[in-house]
């Protein structure tokens, strides 16, 4: 007869498993800043933003990086998402990608060129992204407001294609844009009313580094 130990165990492997199951994905490339510092190693760092942030918020929240998400956003984004929040979905487990800092790592891009987005999927679902950029006078130094970015979307895309990892997303990049900025990218399930959120650092021109999911 099972005792109340083993019972006790299973419960803990199923809560566990279900807590993974929860998260569902973030950019790749460009890439979210949870996804980057995953990637430095949420135990040990690299750079200084990461650093930061895993000392803010601890290093299991980069662990579960696909899981900043609203479970019944609805559309509801900006009613939901406090300014200075948007990073983090407004949730105190992800404080530390709200920090305003000129350092995160960023990926280069060219302004009105074409652009392969990858958005890294652990559990696919139908549904529809937007991609917003940041307005000129974005101030990276500055906490993240809705009013930093600009009114509508640059790309919008329903149910794009799949590989075996990721949403492969073909757009344009914003046009007359140059140095520091950042892409918000909101994936709004249609199968439900949950929605994931990435903050993604990108330099037009010149100063960042290219990424690379391999």
């Amino acid at each position: 007869m099972t005792n109340w130990r083993t019972l006790a165990f299973i419960l803990l492997l199923s809560n566990s498993f279900l807590s993974r199951a929860r998260g569902h994905g973030a950019m790749g490339d460009t890439i979210a800043r949870v996804y980057a510092c995953y990637l430095e190693n949420p135990e040990n760092p690299r750079s200084e933003a990461c650093k930061a942030a895993v000392a803010l918020s601890g290093a299991q929240a980069f662990y579960d990086w696909n899981e900043v998400n609203i479970a019944d956003a609805a559309g509801r984004h900006r009613e939901l998402i406090p300014d200075g929040q948007l990073c983090s979905a407004g949730r105190e487990k992800y404080k530390g990608l709200d920090l305003p800092r000129a350092d995160w790592t960023a990926t280069a891009l060219t302004s009105s060129a074409e652009y392969l987005f990858l958005y890294r999927v652990t559990a696919p679902h139908v549904g529809f992204f937007e991609f917003y950029v940041t307005r000129d006078s974005y101030d990276p130094t500055e906490p993240l407001k809705w009013s930093d970015l600009e009114d509508t979307p640059f790309l919008n895309v329903t149910n794009p294609a799949i590989d075996s990892a990721n949403y492969r997303i073909p757009g344009v990049t914003p046009a007359g844009k140059s140095g520091r900025h950042l892409i918000y990218v909101i994936w709004q399930r249609s199968d439900s009313p949950e929605a994931f959120y990435s903050c993604c650092d990108v330099h037009f021109g010149e100063g960042a580094s290219r990424h690379s999911l391999a």
